[in-house]
Formats: structure tokens, C-alpha cells, sequence
């Protein structure tokens, strides 16, 4: 349990894996857009980039080794794509918040802490996946920061400072990043945040979180509440 005097006044979280249970789909449809584009991924070229920007993903995975990156231009197609296959996906099996999240952005709101969703998925897809959740508005989050948002997605920390500057938060030493891959932990961790948080929800294992600089490990953002001593 924390202080109030150390409590987070922001708590950055990623969604797939982490507040939402989207049964890996991203994953699958990644893998299936870069061989449907030319591509030869094994899953730990999939793995490599968990928590990505899915436009650097793609990019990256559709680069031949030695050879030239795709250009804008050239990306576009792969990218809608992407987001087409995606959406089938989610169409044929919608995401769900994972259990006791909603319930604990609420518990973290009435105690004054401010949500943000950052994530990986450009701003259409994410549109789509709030209004599945009934998450739209100011509800039950108070921003949403996509990797198309800011100029490079993780490891960098610009989705995590972006939210802070969406909601005038000054302090990174008063944020909680929390995300269930390493590129979670590694923005967080570049970022300067008070509290790095790997979560066992989603994509990886303790073992592998472990291997990556963070504060604490939880099961579940649905564990928040009771370890920042915000609970009712």
C-alpha cells in the first residue's frame, strides 16, 4: 500500500493485454498481414514487437534484413490492411474489459487519480474498441494517447508524456505506468515514472516481465486499488 503523499496522481495503462481482453487477436492479425504481404515472421519476430506502434511493426517486420525501409506511401495499403483484418477479428470475437478493470478505474477515479489508455493501435481501431466497451467520453477514462499520436511509440515515453500534458499532470515521479509487455515497461522506465507496473493479464509471462526494469509486478490492473490503498 502507498502514501497519499506518494500516491500516483496519473496511472498510464496500456489496453490490449492489459485493460482489455482482446484474445491476442492484434498478434495473430499482425503476423497474418506480413505474410499476406511477403513476409516470413517466426513468432519471436511477432514477439519482438509486443506493444509496438502497429505501423512501426509492420514497417520493421516488412524490411528485408540490410535492405530499405517501406516508405510512408508504400506502408499505407499494408497499415488499412491491417486494420481491415483487425477489425474482422474484433467483429467475429469483440473484446471485453478484463474482470474487476472497470470496477478499478472507478475505484482509482473517485480517489482522485486520473486514467489514460495509451496504446500501440492507431485512433480508428481504437474508436472501435471503445464503443464496444462503452468506454466513450470521459466516463470511465480520462484520455486515450494512440502510438499515431506522437512521433515514435514505445520504447519511447512520448505516449506517456503526452497524456501528462493532456491532463496537466507535471510531475513523472506522480505517474504509474502499467502494461503487460516489456515495451510497457521499458517507456515507463524512460520516462522517469514513479511507479513501473508489468501486469500478468496478457501477453507475457513474470519470467519475462522480470527480466525488465520495473517497480512492482501485479496480476491484474484490477489489483491497483488495493495496492495504491484506494479501496473502498
Amino acid at each position: 500500500m502507498t502514501s497519499t503523499t506518494t500516491r500516483p496522481e496519473l496511472v498510464v495503462l496500456d489496453m490490449a493485454g492489459t485493460t482489455v481482453d482482446e484474445g491476442l487477436a492484434v498478434y495473430r492479425v499482425l503476423e497474418e498481414t506480413v505474410v499476406a504481404h511477403g513476409g516470413t515472421p517466426s513468432d519471436a519476430d511477432i514477439a519482438k514487437w509486443h506493444g509496438s506502434a502497429k505501423h512501426e511493426a509492420l514497417r520493421a517486420l516488412l524490411t528485408p534484413a540490410g535492405g530499405a525501409p517501406l516508405t510512408d506511401e508504400a506502408l499505407k495499403p499494408i497499415v488499412e490492411d491491417f486494420r481491415s483484418r483487425l477489425t474482422a477479428a474484433y467483429a467475429d470475437r469483440p473484446p471485453v474489459a478484463l474482470p474487476g478493470v472497470p470496477e478499478a478505474l472507478a475505484e482509482l477515479r473517485a480517489a482522485g487519480i486520473r486514467v489514460a489508455l495509451n496504446t500501440g493501435f492507431d485512433r480508428d481501431v481504437v474508436n472501435s474498441l471503445l464503443s464496444a466497451l462503452g468506454w466513450e467520453g470521459d466516463s470511465v477514462i480520462d484520455t486515450v494517447v494512440c502510438g499515431s499520436d506522437v512521433p515514435t511509440g514505445r520504447p519511447a515515453p512520448f505516449m506517456i508524456f503526452r497524456a501528462m500534458e493532456q491532463l496537466d499532470v507535471h510531475n513523472i515521479s506522480r505517474v504509474l505506468v502499467a502494461g503487460d509487455t516489456p515495451r510497457d515497461l521499458e517507456a515507463g522506465t524512460n520516462a522517469g515514472a514513479g511507479f513501473v507496473v508489468g501486469v500478468l493479464s496478457g501477453a507475457s509471462d513474470k519470467e519475462e516481465l522480470s527480466a525488465h526494469p520495473h517497480t512492482h509486478l501485479l496480476p491484474s490492473v484490477a489489483d491497483l486499488p488495493s495496492f495504491l490503498g484506494v479501496t473502498k
